[in-house]
């Protein structure tokens, strides 16, 4: 995942709330004489670009080339963002308007937040400046929209609902508000678990009041996907179905700037191909390394490739994958020159010879994809009293194979339809095809047939056990 996205530097516009976060970090070690609270001495003063600032800087550490659009005061404040973000090489438009630029400053003491003092008029941008920004998104090209919302002002209703309708490309968004029908039609929004309990009514406590309120918020507002960030939980994608990624964060020190970690990670992933569960697993290692610094951090690509290391482990629930994942892993792992090779068969009780035969099957190339029959399939062909195991336990064991990479369930006789999404450079199958007709080897570039284990068959071990031997 990591060495393609590597290759991708997608076309990124962000809209929304830009501002300055400031940091004072310093000592605490007595109480003011004046009053009951504590003196910080400062040690060092810190501005980073903050909100929709801070999606910006995670894309531009992932690597997409980043445009922006959105308001800033006749101060200071946004003098500073404008040179800032000339100095990244982010293309701008910036409009100045009379009110003040957000500015938000963090007194820190023992890596401990003290305190938080915001400057900011969070009114609504005047139409003069939605119309500057609608004009600026349809005379350029983008592969990807991403509005972060703080509330601020910058993203109208208005302003957001014209965005969404009038765009060709998808629209992620980071909510804010209890009301999210200025979100109606996006490809992708992304409220913590706080944010979506009080948009949709349904305070989240289980996995049922979770599936409950991410499932509202994708039909009462006509949303493709919704992402809920559930803290040291993970996150949970509802697309047709719920499903929960679990974190990967080892320490948290702060969780400031997170979401934004997120939305960049999703943004940019999916812009450079990746399916909405492979961006999930990229924004879950990216939130993880983020939410171990201090501040708005960003993360970038060596980063996360040596955390995702350092885990030491890849989830066996993130290899089993559906056709349009598998054709799209495929597709990228081709044009990187990796060799893809595939197999299939019912692999009910998981023996020697099965794991001989993948280990010599992932001898042959880079990338080993095993199609799995389905539990009806296995019925069809093998008779009314297999599988042993349903599919799902044979996917993950499958999955959990050094050897195996992916794995594709499909339900039919056999796998010529995956054969085909998939289109390997090496199709792989038992010694025993010797004299038959291997299906798919006419898509294949290559068939290779493989040795078994002698002996060693599901067959037998039922056989074995039924006799008691």
């Amino acid at each position: 995942m990591i060495s393609h996205l590597r290759t991708q530097h997608p076309k990124i516009l962000v809209v929304g709330d830009l501002m300055v976060d400031h940091y004072l970090f310093g000592s605490c070690e007595r109480i003011s004489p004046e009053a009951p609270v504590q003196v910080v001495q400062v040690q060092k003063e810190q501005d980073l670009l903050g909100g929709a600032g801070n999606v910006v800087n995670n894309l531009l550490s992932f690597g997409a080339k980043v445009s922006v659009a959105s308001v800033i005061g006749k101060d200071s404040a946004g003098e500073w963002i404008k040179q800032r973000l000339d100095k990244k090489g982010v293309e701008t438009l910036l409009i100045q308007e009379d009110r003040p630029t957000t500015k938000k400053s963090r007194v820190i003491a023992s890596h401990q937040q003290i305190v938080r003092i915001d400057k900011e008029e969070a009114k609504p941008i005047t139409k003069k400046s939605e119309e500057q920004i609608i004009e600026i998104i349809s005379q350029n090209s983008f592969d990807l929209i991403l509005l972060s919302d703080y509330g601020k002002g910058v993203l109208t209703p208005t302003l957001t609902q014209q965005i969404i309708a009038m765009s060709n490309v998808p629209i992620f968004i980071d909510p804010k508000g209890k009301d999210y029908s200025k979100y109606k039609g996006a490809d992708l929004i992304t409220p913590n678990k706080k944010e979506a309990s009080e948009a949709s009514g349904i305070t989240i406590k289980d996995d049922t009041s979770l599936q409950q309120a991410g499932f509202f918020l994708k039909k009462n507002f006509d949303l493709k996907n919704v992402v809920i960030t559930l803290s040291e939980e993970g996150m949970a994608i509802f697309d047709e179905k719920m499903s929960k990624i679990p974190t990967f964060a080892k320490e948290v020190y702060d969780v400031t700037g997170a979401g934004d970690t997120v939305l960049g990670a999703f943004g940019f992933a999916c812009a450079s191909g990746l399916s909405l569960h492979e961006a999930a697993h990229f924004a879950n290692l990216a939130a993880g390394v983020v939410v171990g610094k201090v501040g708005a951090a960003t993360a970038t690509l060596d980063e996360i490739e040596a955390y995702e290391k350092a885990l030491g482990h890849r989830g066996a629930e993130d290899a089993i994958k559906s056709f349009d994942e598998i054709a799209a892993i495929a597709k990228r792992a081709k044009k990187s020159g990796a060799k893809v090779v595939f197999t299939n068969g019912c692999f009910d009780i998981l023996h020697l010879g099965h794991v001989k035969y993948l280990q010599k099957a992932k001898e042959l190339g880079d990338i080993l994809i095993v199609g799995l029959n389905s539990d009806s399939s296995v019925k069809r062909l093998k008779g009314k009293s297999r599988p042993i195991n349903p599919q799902y336990d044979r996917a993950y064991i499958l999955a959990s194979l050094e050897a195996v990479d992916y794995v594709v369930i499909f339900e039919e006789d056999t796998p010529y339809e995956l054969i085909k999404k998939i289109e390997p450079d090496i199709l792989v199958k038992g010694a025993d095809y010797k004299d038959k007709e291997v299906v798919g080897s006419d898509i294949a570039k290559e068939t290779i047939l493989i040795e078994f284990v002698d002996g060693k068959s599901t067959t037998k071990i039922i056989e074995r056990i039924q006799n008691n031997d």
